[in-house]
Protein backbone atom coordinates (compact mmCIF):
# COMPACT_ATOMS: atom_id res chain seq x y z
CA UNK A 1 0.00 0.00 0.00
CA UNK A 2 1.49 3.29 -0.56
CA UNK A 3 1.04 5.96 2.47
CA UNK A 4 2.69 9.20 2.71
CA UNK A 5 4.84 10.65 5.44
CA UNK A 6 3.46 12.45 8.31
CA UNK A 7 4.43 15.56 8.73
CA UNK A 8 4.14 17.47 12.17
CA UNK A 9 2.08 20.48 12.27
CA UNK A 10 0.23 22.60 14.28
CA UNK A 11 -3.04 23.00 12.79
CA UNK A 12 -5.92 20.79 14.63
CA UNK A 13 -8.81 19.52 12.96
CA UNK A 14 -11.11 22.12 14.94
CA UNK A 15 -8.94 24.54 12.55
CA UNK A 16 -10.73 23.13 9.75
CA UNK A 17 -14.48 23.81 11.18
CA UNK A 18 -16.79 26.40 9.53
CA UNK A 19 -20.65 26.89 10.09
CA UNK A 20 -22.77 25.62 7.01
CA UNK A 21 -26.39 26.67 6.62
CA UNK A 22 -28.45 23.42 6.12
CA UNK A 23 -30.27 24.74 3.23
CA UNK A 24 -26.82 25.27 1.29
CA UNK A 25 -26.12 21.16 1.08
CA UNK A 26 -27.33 20.59 -2.22
CA UNK A 27 -29.95 17.84 -2.15
CA UNK A 28 -30.52 16.90 -5.87
CA UNK A 29 -28.29 17.63 -9.05
CA UNK A 30 -28.47 20.73 -10.84
CA UNK A 31 -31.02 20.43 -13.59
CA UNK A 32 -27.64 20.62 -16.28
CA UNK A 33 -24.74 19.16 -15.07
CA UNK A 34 -22.26 22.15 -16.70
CA UNK A 35 -24.51 24.87 -15.67
CA UNK A 36 -24.09 24.40 -12.05
CA UNK A 37 -21.83 27.02 -10.67
CA UNK A 38 -18.09 27.36 -10.51
CA UNK A 39 -15.93 29.62 -8.06
CA UNK A 40 -12.40 29.89 -9.31
CA UNK A 41 -9.53 30.44 -6.84
CA UNK A 42 -6.34 31.90 -8.24
CA UNK A 43 -4.04 30.88 -5.77
CA UNK A 44 -1.39 33.83 -6.30
CA UNK A 45 -3.20 36.24 -5.66
CA UNK A 46 -6.21 34.61 -3.06
CA UNK A 47 -9.19 36.29 -5.70
CA UNK A 48 -11.95 34.83 -6.63
CA UNK A 49 -14.04 34.48 -9.79
CA UNK A 50 -17.68 33.73 -9.59
CA UNK A 51 -18.47 31.43 -12.76
CA UNK A 52 -20.93 28.93 -14.52
CA UNK A 53 -18.89 25.37 -14.66
CA UNK A 54 -19.09 24.89 -18.77
CA UNK A 55 -16.52 28.58 -18.27
CA UNK A 56 -14.29 26.27 -17.14
CA UNK A 57 -12.69 25.91 -21.21
CA UNK A 58 -11.81 29.65 -20.34
CA UNK A 59 -8.75 29.05 -17.83
CA UNK A 60 -7.76 25.73 -19.77
CA UNK A 61 -4.67 25.91 -21.93
CA UNK A 62 -4.00 23.90 -25.31
CA UNK A 63 -0.87 21.54 -23.59
CA UNK A 64 -2.97 20.64 -20.52
CA UNK A 65 -4.04 17.49 -19.07
CA UNK A 66 -6.86 16.73 -17.76
CA UNK A 67 -7.06 14.05 -15.24
CA UNK A 68 -10.57 11.74 -14.85
CA UNK A 69 -11.34 9.27 -12.68
CA UNK A 70 -13.36 6.36 -14.70
CA UNK A 71 -14.65 4.99 -11.99
CA UNK A 72 -17.97 3.63 -11.58
CA UNK A 73 -20.78 3.82 -8.31
CA UNK A 74 -22.14 0.66 -7.81
CA UNK A 75 -25.63 -0.21 -6.16
CA UNK A 76 -23.76 -0.89 -2.91
CA UNK A 77 -26.30 -0.74 -0.69
CA UNK A 78 -27.97 -3.93 0.20
CA UNK A 79 -31.19 -4.25 2.52
CA UNK A 80 -32.44 -7.66 3.64
CA UNK A 81 -33.52 -10.18 6.07
CA UNK A 82 -31.37 -12.23 8.14
CA UNK A 83 -32.29 -15.54 7.34
CA UNK A 84 -33.92 -17.84 10.57
CA UNK A 85 -35.21 -14.57 11.47
CA UNK A 86 -37.29 -11.72 10.24
CA UNK A 87 -34.33 -9.20 11.22
CA UNK A 88 -33.61 -6.38 8.94
CA UNK A 89 -30.67 -5.81 7.93
CA UNK A 90 -27.99 -3.48 5.69
CA UNK A 91 -25.08 -4.23 3.75
CA UNK A 92 -22.58 -1.39 2.73
CA UNK A 93 -20.19 -3.09 0.02
CA UNK A 94 -17.14 -1.57 0.27
CA UNK A 95 -14.41 -3.50 -1.06
CA UNK A 96 -13.90 -6.21 -3.03
CA UNK A 97 -11.38 -9.17 -2.36
CA UNK A 98 -12.71 -11.80 -5.23
CA UNK A 99 -15.66 -11.06 -7.87
CA UNK A 100 -17.82 -12.46 -5.43
CA UNK A 101 -16.05 -11.89 -1.92
CA UNK A 102 -16.68 -8.50 -0.45
CA UNK A 103 -15.72 -6.42 2.83
CA UNK A 104 -18.55 -4.58 4.10
CA UNK A 105 -20.28 -2.50 6.64
CA UNK A 106 -23.31 -4.08 8.73
CA UNK A 107 -26.10 -3.06 10.36
CA UNK A 108 -27.05 -3.99 12.75
CA UNK A 109 -23.57 -5.49 13.78
CA UNK A 110 -24.33 -7.50 17.17
CA UNK A 111 -26.92 -9.45 14.65
CA UNK A 112 -24.87 -10.14 11.69
CA UNK A 113 -21.88 -12.26 13.46
CA UNK A 114 -19.62 -14.98 11.37
CA UNK A 115 -22.08 -17.77 10.17
CA UNK A 116 -25.09 -15.54 9.65
CA UNK A 117 -26.52 -15.89 5.98
CA UNK A 118 -28.74 -12.80 5.01
CA UNK A 119 -31.19 -12.78 1.85
CA UNK A 120 -31.58 -10.16 -0.54
CA UNK A 121 -34.22 -9.44 -3.02
CA UNK A 122 -36.39 -12.33 -2.37
CA UNK A 123 -33.32 -14.64 -2.47
CA UNK A 124 -31.85 -13.76 -5.66
CA UNK A 125 -29.17 -12.91 -3.55
CA UNK A 126 -27.59 -15.09 -0.60
CA UNK A 127 -24.61 -13.59 1.80
CA UNK A 128 -22.40 -15.57 3.70
CA UNK A 129 -20.75 -13.64 6.86
CA UNK A 130 -17.47 -15.28 7.25
CA UNK A 131 -15.52 -12.95 9.86
CA UNK A 132 -15.23 -9.76 11.32
CA UNK A 133 -12.40 -7.74 9.85
CA UNK A 134 -11.23 -4.01 10.47
CA UNK A 135 -13.13 -1.71 12.38
CA UNK A 136 -15.56 -4.04 13.45
CA UNK A 137 -16.39 -5.04 9.02
CA UNK A 138 -17.56 -8.13 7.38
CA UNK A 139 -15.82 -10.50 5.08
CA UNK A 140 -19.10 -11.55 3.09
CA UNK A 141 -19.54 -14.47 0.14
CA UNK A 142 -22.13 -13.85 -2.03
CA UNK A 143 -24.17 -16.34 -3.67
CA UNK A 144 -26.38 -16.14 -7.40
CA UNK A 145 -27.78 -18.01 -9.97
CA UNK A 146 -24.64 -17.60 -12.28
CA UNK A 147 -26.49 -18.71 -15.34
CA UNK A 148 -28.58 -15.66 -15.03
CA UNK A 149 -26.55 -13.56 -13.41
CA UNK A 150 -22.99 -11.76 -13.00
CA UNK A 151 -22.36 -10.07 -9.60
CA UNK A 152 -22.60 -6.50 -10.77
CA UNK A 153 -25.96 -7.46 -12.80
CA UNK A 154 -27.71 -9.21 -9.52
CA UNK A 155 -26.84 -6.16 -7.27
CA UNK A 156 -28.25 -3.74 -9.94
CA UNK A 157 -31.25 -5.51 -9.68
CA UNK A 158 -31.10 -5.61 -5.65
CA UNK A 159 -28.70 -2.66 -4.59
CA UNK A 160 -29.37 0.57 -3.79
CA UNK A 161 -27.27 3.78 -4.63
CA UNK A 162 -25.30 4.39 -1.54
CA UNK A 163 -25.73 8.07 -1.32
CA UNK A 164 -24.29 10.16 1.60
CA UNK A 165 -25.79 10.32 4.89
CA UNK A 166 -26.21 14.65 4.49
CA UNK A 167 -28.31 13.69 1.13
CA UNK A 168 -31.79 12.68 2.32
CA UNK A 169 -33.82 13.28 -0.40
CA UNK A 170 -34.28 10.07 -3.23
CA UNK A 171 -32.60 9.90 -6.08
CA UNK A 172 -34.88 9.83 -9.30
CA UNK A 173 -32.49 8.93 -11.78
CA UNK A 174 -29.37 6.65 -11.06
CA UNK A 175 -27.31 8.09 -13.68
CA UNK A 176 -26.74 11.77 -11.94
CA UNK A 177 -24.40 10.54 -9.22
CA UNK A 178 -22.65 9.03 -12.19
CA UNK A 179 -19.92 10.81 -13.91
CA UNK A 180 -20.60 10.53 -18.12
CA UNK A 181 -17.37 9.04 -18.75
CA UNK A 182 -17.71 6.24 -15.47
CA UNK A 183 -16.53 2.70 -16.75
CA UNK A 184 -14.66 0.59 -14.20
CA UNK A 185 -17.10 -0.62 -11.52
CA UNK A 186 -16.56 -0.87 -7.75
CA UNK A 187 -17.08 2.65 -6.30
CA UNK A 188 -19.01 3.14 -3.29
CA UNK A 189 -19.80 7.03 -3.70
CA UNK A 190 -19.15 8.78 -6.60
CA UNK A 191 -15.91 11.32 -7.91
CA UNK A 192 -18.56 14.07 -7.44
CA UNK A 193 -16.39 16.96 -9.00
CA UNK A 194 -16.48 14.82 -12.41
CA UNK A 195 -20.51 15.07 -12.08
CA UNK A 196 -20.23 18.71 -14.16
CA UNK A 197 -18.84 17.51 -16.85
CA UNK A 198 -20.92 16.76 -20.41
CA UNK A 199 -19.41 14.79 -23.28
CA UNK A 200 -20.02 18.33 -25.46
CA UNK A 201 -17.77 19.83 -22.87
CA UNK A 202 -15.32 17.50 -22.84
CA UNK A 203 -15.44 17.41 -26.54
CA UNK A 204 -14.53 21.11 -26.74
CA UNK A 205 -11.85 20.58 -24.16
CA UNK A 206 -10.02 17.89 -26.21
CA UNK A 207 -10.86 20.11 -29.22
CA UNK A 208 -8.85 22.96 -27.85
CA UNK A 209 -5.78 21.18 -27.74
CA UNK A 210 -6.18 19.38 -24.22
CA UNK A 211 -5.77 15.85 -23.33
CA UNK A 212 -8.36 13.99 -21.25
CA UNK A 213 -6.62 10.88 -19.41
CA UNK A 214 -8.21 8.51 -17.43
CA UNK A 215 -6.99 7.45 -13.99
CA UNK A 216 -9.00 5.15 -11.49
CA UNK A 217 -9.58 5.33 -8.00
CA UNK A 218 -12.69 3.20 -6.51
CA UNK A 219 -13.73 5.53 -3.87
CA UNK A 220 -14.81 4.00 -0.38
CA UNK A 221 -17.56 5.43 2.06
CA UNK A 222 -14.31 6.09 3.89
CA UNK A 223 -14.32 9.54 2.10
CA UNK A 224 -17.10 10.57 4.53
CA UNK A 225 -15.36 9.49 7.56
CA UNK A 226 -15.12 12.24 9.75
CA UNK A 227 -11.64 13.03 11.36
CA UNK A 228 -12.15 12.06 15.40
CA UNK A 229 -8.58 13.02 16.43
CA UNK A 230 -7.30 16.49 17.65
CA UNK A 231 -3.91 15.99 15.97
CA UNK A 232 -4.23 15.71 12.19
CA UNK A 233 -1.76 13.97 11.53
CA UNK A 234 -2.97 10.98 13.89
CA UNK A 235 -5.86 10.36 11.30
CA UNK A 236 -5.79 6.79 10.12
CA UNK A 237 -6.53 6.96 6.36
CA UNK A 238 -8.99 4.74 4.78
CA UNK A 239 -7.48 2.47 2.09
CA UNK A 240 -8.72 2.67 -1.73
CA UNK A 241 -7.51 1.07 -4.73
CA UNK A 242 -5.71 2.56 -7.74
CA UNK A 243 -4.73 2.39 -11.17
CA UNK A 244 -2.71 4.19 -13.27
CA UNK A 245 -2.08 2.78 -16.76
CA UNK A 246 1.29 2.73 -18.51
CA UNK A 247 0.13 4.57 -21.31
CA UNK A 248 -1.28 7.36 -18.85
CA UNK A 249 1.38 7.80 -16.74
CA UNK A 250 3.66 8.30 -20.21
CA UNK A 251 1.04 11.00 -21.45
CA UNK A 252 1.17 13.04 -18.20
CA UNK A 253 4.38 12.87 -17.99
CA UNK A 254 5.12 13.94 -21.76
CA UNK A 255 3.17 16.69 -21.87
CA UNK A 256 3.92 18.29 -18.68
CA UNK A 257 7.92 17.93 -19.35
CA UNK A 258 6.60 20.28 -22.57
CA UNK A 259 5.19 22.85 -20.51
CA UNK A 260 1.57 21.65 -19.94
CA UNK A 261 -0.40 21.75 -16.73
CA UNK A 262 -1.51 18.51 -15.14
CA UNK A 263 -5.01 19.29 -14.11
CA UNK A 264 -6.87 17.08 -11.45
CA UNK A 265 -10.60 16.38 -11.36
CA UNK A 266 -11.58 15.98 -8.07
CA UNK A 267 -9.60 15.16 -4.80
CA UNK A 268 -9.36 11.58 -5.62
CA UNK A 269 -7.61 11.79 -9.17
CA UNK A 270 -5.13 14.10 -6.94
CA UNK A 271 -4.32 11.54 -4.75
CA UNK A 272 -3.97 8.99 -7.57
CA UNK A 273 -1.31 11.09 -9.07
CA UNK A 274 0.50 11.83 -5.67
CA UNK A 275 0.08 8.46 -4.87
CA UNK A 276 1.59 7.74 -8.32
CA UNK A 277 4.55 10.23 -8.59
CA UNK A 278 8.29 9.84 -7.45
CA UNK A 279 10.12 12.74 -6.07
CA UNK A 280 10.95 14.70 -9.33
CA UNK A 281 7.35 14.52 -9.83
CA UNK A 282 7.44 11.87 -12.98
CA UNK A 283 4.23 9.26 -13.17
CA UNK A 284 5.06 5.61 -13.02
CA UNK A 285 2.41 2.78 -13.68
CA UNK A 286 0.30 1.72 -10.43
CA UNK A 287 -1.95 -0.74 -9.70
CA UNK A 288 -2.19 -0.59 -5.91
CA UNK A 289 -3.90 0.17 -2.28
CA UNK A 290 -3.17 3.74 -1.63
CA UNK A 291 -3.88 5.53 2.00
CA UNK A 292 -1.90 8.94 1.04
CA UNK A 293 -3.19 11.84 3.69
CA UNK A 294 -3.00 15.17 2.02
CA UNK A 295 -3.28 17.95 4.62
CA UNK A 296 -1.52 21.71 4.85
CA UNK A 297 2.69 21.10 4.98
CA UNK A 298 2.19 18.62 2.23
CA UNK A 299 4.42 19.15 -1.13
CA UNK A 300 2.04 18.58 -4.36
CA UNK A 301 4.80 16.55 -6.64
CA UNK A 302 2.66 16.36 -9.78
CA UNK A 303 -0.14 18.02 -9.90
CA UNK A 304 -0.62 21.88 -10.99
CA UNK A 305 -4.55 22.79 -10.87
CA UNK A 306 -7.42 21.19 -8.99
CA UNK A 307 -11.19 20.58 -10.07
CA UNK A 308 -13.63 19.96 -7.14
CA UNK A 309 -16.72 20.41 -4.88
CA UNK A 310 -16.97 22.13 -1.39
CA UNK A 311 -16.31 19.64 0.89
CA UNK A 312 -17.54 19.27 4.45
CA UNK A 313 -15.99 20.92 7.60
CA UNK A 314 -13.23 18.88 9.47
CA UNK A 315 -12.75 16.75 6.32
CA UNK A 316 -9.73 15.19 4.73
CA UNK A 317 -11.16 16.56 2.01
CA UNK A 318 -10.87 20.17 2.94
CA UNK A 319 -7.33 19.55 4.52
CA UNK A 320 -6.28 18.27 0.81
CA UNK A 321 -7.31 21.25 -0.71
CA UNK A 322 -5.88 23.69 1.62
CA UNK A 323 -2.93 21.99 1.37
CA UNK A 324 -3.25 22.99 -2.20
CA UNK A 325 -3.61 26.48 -1.85
CA UNK A 326 -3.61 27.51 2.06
CA UNK A 327 -6.00 26.80 4.79
CA UNK A 328 -6.60 30.68 5.22
CA UNK A 329 -7.37 31.18 1.67
CA UNK A 330 -9.63 28.18 1.55
CA UNK A 331 -11.49 29.32 4.36
CA UNK A 332 -11.97 32.97 3.41
CA UNK A 333 -12.77 31.54 0.07
CA UNK A 334 -15.29 28.91 1.79
CA UNK A 335 -16.87 32.53 3.45
CA UNK A 336 -17.27 33.84 0.32
CA UNK A 337 -19.20 30.70 -0.95
CA UNK A 338 -21.63 30.80 2.24
CA UNK A 339 -22.57 34.47 1.38
CA UNK A 340 -23.27 33.82 -2.48
CA UNK A 341 -25.25 30.73 -1.36
CA UNK A 342 -23.20 28.04 -3.32
CA UNK A 343 -24.65 24.61 -3.07
CA UNK A 344 -22.32 22.47 -1.19
CA UNK A 345 -21.00 18.56 -1.21
CA UNK A 346 -21.49 16.17 -3.56
CA UNK A 347 -24.49 17.40 -6.05
CA UNK A 348 -23.11 20.65 -5.50
CA UNK A 349 -21.13 23.66 -7.17
CA UNK A 350 -17.52 23.35 -8.45
CA UNK A 351 -14.03 25.15 -7.63
CA UNK A 352 -11.50 25.74 -9.89
CA UNK A 353 -8.05 25.97 -8.03
CA UNK A 354 -5.42 27.17 -10.05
Amino acid sequence: MIVNKREKTELKTKDFYYDLPQELIAQTPAEKRDESRLMVLHRESGKTEDRIFKNIIEYLKPGDTLVINDSKVIPARLMGIKEGSEIACEVVLLRAHETDLWECLVRPGRRLKPGALVSFGSGILKGEILETVESGNRMIRFSYDREKYNFYSVIDEVGQMPLPPYITHKLEDRSRYQTVYANKEGSAAAPTAGLHFTPELLEKIQSMGVEVVRVMLHVGLGTFRPVKVEDIAEHEMHREYIEVTKSAAETINRRRAAGGRTICVGTTSCRTLESAADDDGNIKEVYDDTGIFIYPGYKFKAVDALITNFHLPESTLLMLISAFSSREMVMKAYEHAIEEKYRFFSFGDAMFIQ
